[in-house]
């Protein structure tokens, strides 16, 4: 299995309502402080032409990892995580703590 495909693999255990790190993705894959492997993977992606829940991962702060290159997106991610009952603060963020998957070790 490609390295692509295992991040992918992990990332679709994540359950509706809540989401994961890209470092928490990197680390269940064995790839610790490989977080940025996880968003070039996910940056391959066709936003509806795949299983993989993609709008589920956010930054180590809580935050959606904007970027210019997202074509919109950021704000798509956004909706789909407001849709499966995930908050945003007035700041933005997601509360981990509240959020986060904790997947069975």
């Amino acid at each position: 299995m490609s390295a692509y495909e295992e991040i992918y693999a992990i990332i679709r255990q994540i359950p509706r309502g809540k989401v994961a790190t890209y470092g928490q993705i990197a680390m269940k894959a064995n790839r610790l402080g490989h977080a940025r492997l996880v968003g070039y993977a996910l940056h391959r992606l066709a936003p509806h032409q795949n299983d993989v829940p993609w709008h589920r991962v956010v930054n180590a702060k809580g935050e959606i990892s904007y970027s210019i290159f997202r074509q919109g997106g950021d704000y798509l991610q956004r909706n789909l995580l407001e849709d499966e009952g995930v908050l945003f603060s007035p700041d933005e963020k997601i509360n981990l703590k509240k959020y986060q998957w904790q997947p069975e070790p």
